[in-house]
Order: structure tokens, then C-alpha cells, then sequence
């Protein structure tokens, strides 16, 4: 069944609430205020299996890349884009269910077979209308295509709900912002509303600039410390833990110890290759990660370093990034787990993992940035981008080295 809402003067009526389960972090960011005229899809995930790795699948009609628990087995992905620019993701909702179903927490299984099945967002509604019920989920989906679509659904077992991000009476600021609520759903029920109102201040003053990148996604969202209830930000001069003993109690910030990836999908304008559809991805804890560039048009030839080993199920990547996060959150007893050692993330000596990263990931962002706007004009060229990828891997061991040092 389908349904369209209005939002614009709903989101205002939300209370805030404290308490957070699964707590991912996400926004549709359309081209209107893109820096290029792209849309983009940003996922911030939560979860309790913290170690993370990227898959490429041979889908029915479709091949696909996407996230994965490292536990998993084939059919479950957690975000993902497909060889025809469908790309997907997914937030918990905790005010959607309208029944007693019990086994429930299916929005990976429904997120493999979309991106192995669906093309665009009609194909995506589609699929919807003829999914089995009960759908098992209590979920908004984010989803964006090669010709211009971009929206969430807010599902459950039994219908879905259409937010449309190109209609300026929904999102008349060229955005939408999801955390663990839907807008359909139970009033001032659902979680994840300080995060909501973080993302929106943080995005809506960039907003009117119109030069939003996934760059700055990462850096501004998925690496921020601004507390919009509490009014403070860690990263500022003013409120640095290090007027104190740098230990600092990680509640209702975007980046949480639960954070398991921060993935930014950088969609194609209409008419151009689908193929060119970037999956911006970090693994493990963001502010200790580093982003890299992938493909679905790679296919099987992604980099190792995010992908499962022959010795385990892990990537390499999220390994060392989970290093640094366990030195990060080293307290392991009584209520000591809540709390982060801020000062290894980011300090005024510049030593913090986050302040050394950064070099490194603006050399992969620099690496990347002229074979992406040629290959945009003349078609991917696989070789140079395996290429690309193990001067990337060099990098990103040549920096957990030196961390090491």
C-alpha cells in the first residue's frame, strides 16, 4: 500500500528522548545542495556486531557491493549500491509496529534481495507491494537511483509510507534526516531525537551554502562531537575534555562506541553512467577510520584491505580501526565502558588518531579526485583503479605503522 506524507511542519512536533537501542544516523542530501550537483546517501551505523567489512555479490539482476556484518553469511547487507546505481540503507524504527510479530529485524535480508532485484525507485515500491507479509521489519529505508529518485520509506510487517526528498513540501531544504523514529509513526515515540536535532542544526547551516560534499559529511557529521541538547562541542577550545582528565561519557553524540561504519553513497545526475555511483566508506569507528572510495562497477576487484581475508571473515581495515577504538574505550570495568578517552581522539597537540588520519585520508580523497571527474566523461578505467586501490592500502598501512610507532 502506498501512502505519501507531508513533513515539513511535523518534524517541529518531536520531543527529545534519551534512549537509544540501535542508533544509526542517516540523510538523503539531494543535488540541489550538493557540491556537484549529486545526491548523496549517508549512513552512520549502530550495532552491537561492531566488526564490519564490504562484500560484492552476483545478484539476480543486478551485482552489487555492500556492507556486512564480518559474521555474516550471503543474504543479509546493511547498505549497498547495485551495477545500476539502486543504492539503499536502512534505520531502525521503534514507532512503526503495529502487531505482535516476534521475529522481527529483517531489513537486511529485504536490503540484499532489493539490490539484487530493483533498478530505481519504482522498482523499489514495487517490490514492496509484493513482498511476503509479515515484511518483518520496522524500518525507514533510504534509497536513491541513477535517474533522479531519492526518498525514504517508513515500513512495517504489513504497508509503507513514501517520503519523497525531491518535493519541496516535504524537504524544502533539499534534504531528510532519519535517526530511530519515523514521521508516520507513534507521535514523541522512537528514539534517537538528540541525534536528529545534532544532524539538522549541523546540516541546515551548511545547507545554504550548497557545496556539501562527502568529504564534509564525514568530517562534520560522522566525526562531530556536538551535542545539540547539551549545547557543547568537544572539539571546541571551550569545552575540551582536557580541562578535565580527558575521560568523557559517550552518550547521544552521532559517532557512538556502537558505531560500526559511516558509508556515504555519491549518486550519478540523470543520463550519466550508473557505474560511476561512489560508495564513500569507513570501517569501524570513524574518527579513528579512515574513508576510501568503492565501486559496484569493480565488481569481484575491490580493494583486499575491505574485504574478508582467507584467514577470516574480517577486513583489515576495520581491524586496525577497532585497535584504535578499543585503546579509545579502554575501560573495561563497572561503568567504565561508557566513557571514551577523548584525548586520543583529538587533543591541542595534534596527536589525537583523528588529527593524524586526517592527512592521510585528504591524500586518498586528492589520489582519487582527477581519475573520478575524467572517468565521469570517458568510463571507469578498471586498471587504473586497481591501481588506485593498492596505492590506497599502501597508505592506510603506512599510517597504522606509524600510529604504532
Amino acid at each position: 500500500m502506498k501512502q505519501k506524507i507531508i513533513i515539513a511542519l511535523l518534524i517541529g512536533g518531536f520531543i527529545f528522548s534519551g534512549m537509544d537501542l540501535s542508533a544509526c544516523t542517516s540523510a538523503i542530501i539531494t543535488g540541489k545542495i550538493t557540491a556537484d550537483g549529486r545526491p548523496l546517501l549517508w549512513k552512520h551505523r549502530d550495532t552491537d556486531d561492531e566488526n564490519n567489512r564490504m562484500a560484492f555479490f552476483k545478484g539476480t539482476k543486478y551485482d552489487f557491493l555492500a556492507l556486512v556484518n564480518s559474521s555474516d553469511e550471503d543474504g543479509i547487507a546493511w547498505t549497498g549500491s547495485n551495477s545500476a546505481g539502486f543504492s539503499i540503507m536502512n534505520t531502525a524504527s521503534y514507532n512503526l509496529k503495529e502487531d505482535d510479530i516476534e521475529e522481527m529485524d529483517m531489513e537486511g535480508v529485504l536490503m540484499y534481495k532489493a539490490l539484487s532485484e530493483c533498478r530505481n525507485l519504482a522498482d523499489f515500491e514495487a517490490f514492496l507491494d509484493n513482498y511476503p507479509r509479515p515484511m518483518r521489519v520496522e524500518a525507514n529505508f533510504g534509497v536513491i537511483d541513477a535517474e533522479g529518485g531519492a526518498a525514504y520509506y517508513e515500513v512495517n510487517n504489513t504497508r509503507w509510507v513514501k517520503v519523497d526528498a525531491n518535493d519541496p513540501k516535504i524537504a524544502p531544504g533539499g534534504y531528510l534526516i532519519y535517526t530511530n523514529f519515523s514521521y508516520t509513526g507513534r507521535p514523541n515515540e522512537g528514539m534517537g531525537y538528540i541525534r536528529y536535532q545534532t544532524a539538522t542544526e549541523i546540516i541546515s547551516r551548511q545547507a545554504a551554502h550548497g557545496n556539501i560534499n562527502p568529504h564534509w559529511i564525514f568530517n562534520h557529521l560522522s566525526r562531530s562531537y556536538y551535542h545539540s541538547l547539551m549545547g557543547i562541542d568537544l572539539l571546541d577550545d571551550t569545552f575540551s575534555p582536557e580541562k578535565a582528565s580527558g575521560w568523557v561519557y559517550d552518550q547521544d553524540f552521532i559517532p557512538r562506541k556502537s558505531t560500526a561504519a559511516s558509508i556515504v553513497v555519491q549518486g550519478v545526475k540523470p543520463g550519466e553512467d550508473p557505474g560511476m555511483t561512489i560508495v564513500w566508506t569507513i570501517l569501524g569507528y570513524p574518527p579513528v577510520g579512515i574513508a576510501v572510495p568503492l565501486w559496484a562497477k569493480a565488481g569481484a576487484a575491490q580493494p583486499d584491505i575491505m574485504l574478508k581475508t582467507a584467514k577470516s571473515n574480517h577486513s583489515k581495515m576495520c581491524d586496525l580501526a577497532l585497535e584504535r577504538k578499543q585503546a579509545v574505550f579502554s575501560l573495561k570495568r563497572g561503568n567504565g565502558y561508557k566513557y571514551m578517552n577523548f584525548n586520543l581522539i583529538y587533543n591541542r597537540f595534534g596527536s589525537g588518531y583523528m588529527q593524524r588520519l586526517a592527512p592521510v585520508e585528504q591524500e586518498i580523497f586528492r589520489c582519487y579526485q582527477e581519475p573520478i571527474e575524467r572517468w565521469r566523461k570517458s568510463g571507469i578505467d578498471l586498471q587504473e583503479l586497481q591501481t588506485l586501490q593498492l596505492q590506497m592500502q599502501n597508505k592506510v598501512e603506512q599510517a597504522s605503522c606509524s600510529q604504532a610507532e
